[in-house]
């Protein structure tokens, strides 16, 4: 396999939010919550845990905002204009974005290092053996 390069760029399916991944992520979950297979439309949702100073955005986003079950408020930035999730966010933690690498154009790096939520996971999806995996939200 090649070697990964950064930076990355990324964007949403319209093109009118780019950015630019400067660095690697620190950590790669994948999410089996409910709110994350609403999310996704799917199975789980993959997260990219970054510093935020690694990620160079351009373009207009909006912003949605929820409390999770752990009581945190989780907030979402998104293109008004095709809608397309580009990272997810704590106030209380500005430091860190939780970005939606799917939007990458290099997508190698969407190697999931942990499973959370594991106890509302699909049951026909099969945990890796290899991986990390926890119950509901570690961090």
């Amino acid at each position: 396999m090649n070697e990964i390069h950064y930076p990355i760029d990324g964007a949403c399916q319209c093109g009118q939010v780019t950015y630019q991944l400067m660095a690697p992520p620190f950590m790669i979950a994948a999410c089996h919550c409910r709110q994350c297979q609403k999310l996704s439309t799917s199975a789980f949702s993959i997260t990219a845990m970054v510093k935020a100073s690694d990620v160079k955005f351009s373009g207009i986003m909006h912003e949605w905002l929820r409390s999770s079950d752990s009581g945190n408020t989780n907030g979402a930035k998104f293109c008004p204009s095709c809608g397309n999730r580009i990272f997810h966010f704590n106030p209380e933690q500005p430091d860190k974005i939780k970005l939606k690498p799917s939007t990458l154009s290099d997508t190698r790096v969407i190697q999931p290092t942990m499973h959370i939520w594991t106890s509302e996971k699909q049951d026909w999806f099969i945990l890796p053996d290899n991986v990390e995996c926890h119950d509901k939200q570690p961090f």
